[in-house]
């Protein structure tokens, strides 16, 4: 995919069928004609060096379903996801959430 930045415009381009395909994926959840597009927000960070990965979550879009690992924690505690900042308050007992693809840590 090349990606190319003119002061407020951005331009993607697909270079395989596949991304092309995505493309139009995200085409048609993000464009609306008849009412307002939605907006991609900028979750977690982009580091090259530390991940070469970019996320974004798309306003106003519901997420997919909370998955929960086995551990549970021992006393009531919030816990967060180092990567996009959710936060969750969880009493003793409660099962541990997975977010981003690990699992929340508690908040000190």
């Amino acid at each position: 995919m090349k990606i190319i930045v003119d002061k407020n415009v951005v331009e993607f381009h697909p270079e395989t069928p596949q991304e092309t395909a995505d493309m139009e994926t995200l085409w048609r959840v993000v464009v609306d004609c008849v009412q307002d597009s939605k907006k991609l927000e900028p979750i977690g960070e982009f580091i090259p060096t530390k991940s070469n990965i970019a996320r974004f979550v798309i306003e106003n879009v519901p997420g997919g379903q909370t998955h929960y690992s086995e551990d549970t924690v021992d006393e009531e505690c919030t816990v967060y996801c180092a990567i996009c900042n959710k936060y969750a308050h969880l009493e003793a007992g409660d099962s541990v959430p997975n977010c981003c693809g690990r699992e929340m840590e508690k908040l000190d």
